[in-house]
Formats: structure tokens, sequence, C-alpha cells
């Protein structure tokens, strides 16, 4: 949730958590990341886990050219199945989640780029695999933020709207909006 001082001086609160409508282009674009990154994500565990990796091995077992072991395996399909519930519900929710995990994958490639060749790395972590946390979580972050963020937005874009109220037309306006996001 942000705040916005408006021209008269007045605090309002700006809510960027209501959904968007169904049909809203932005919607598209956050199912859309969501499900790709999921396909990959679900892909990449389940090829973990047909190999019968040990939970914790980190022998250098290998899928999709990635480093694997059991525990990543279960990890990645956990993530690629709440993409996959992301792309079903759609809307801010799957915006926020995107940006999110997009967040944390770039957290965890920090965290596993320091615990390699270490006995902590229990995610049998590889170079490889710090790169694609680096980059799953940029394009996670993209996918979820596109629309959202930016210095030009059009001026029928939700986001748009919600931080400028007073430019918005008043035929456009819903019955009782005070810039709410739609």
């Amino acid at each position: 949730m942000a705040s916005h001082t408006t021209h008269a001086g007045t605090r309002r609160r700006i809510r960027f958590d209501e959904h968007l409508p169904v049909d809203h282009r932005l919607n598209t674009v956050y199912r859309v990341g969501a499900g790709l990154m999921g396909l990959f994500l679900l892909a990449f565990g389940i090829l973990g886990l047909t190999d019968n990796i040990g939970f914790f091995d980190t022998g250098g077992n290998t899928a999709m050219g990635l480093n694997t072991n059991g525990s990543l395996s279960v990890l990645s399909v956990c993530v690629g199945l709440l993409l996959f519930v992301g792309m079903v519900i759609g809307g801010n929710f799957a915006s926020t989640l995107n940006m999110t995990l997009g967040i944390l994958f770039i957290l965890s490639g920090f965290l596993n780029l320091s615990l390699l060749d270490t006995d902590y790395n229990f995610l049998a972590f590889k170079i490889q695999n710090v790169l694609f946390s680096f980059v799953v979580g940029v394009l996670l972050m993209v996918f979820g933020m596109y629309g959202r963020v930016g210095s030009t937005l059009p001026h029928d874009n939700p986001y748009w709207r919600a931080r400028h109220p007073d430019a918005v037309e008043p035929e456009q306006r819903a019955p009782g909006d005070r810039g709410q996001v739609r």
C-alpha cells in the first residue's frame, strides 16, 4: 500500500491490492509470466525427482543443465505449483507473487553464491544455479512489475489512475471512486 499527498496537502491511501478486471491486458502479462516460470521450475523439479537423487546429495547430479538434488527438486516443484496458482488467480495476486518470488530468487542467488564450495550448500548449487536464480528472479520481477511501475504509464492504466485521481475525467470514474485501482 502506498500513500500520496494531493495538491491540497491531504493524504489519501492508494490501494494496489484490489483485483484488476479479468479481461484487463495487464492480467495476461502477469499470468503468462507466472505460467512460464512455473512450467520451467516444475519440469526441472520433476526431472530431478525422476533420477532418484538423494535428498541432500551434493554429488553433481544434473537436470536441464543445472545441478540438483532431491531437496532442490522438491522446492522447485513447490515453487512451480505456487506460480501456477498465481497464473490461475491472476490479477494483482499474480503480479505481487511474481515480484515477491523474483526478490526471493535474487536473494537465493546471493545466499547460495556465498555458500558455494562449503558444507552448508545442501541444495547442491553450482555457479550455473546461481546465475539461473538471478535470471529467473529478474524475469519474475519484470513480469510482476510490468504496467505497475514507471514514469510513462498510459493514462488508461489502473495504476496510473490510482496515482492521479484528479487527472481522471469524471465520466471515467465509477460512482464512489476515490482513486482506487479498478
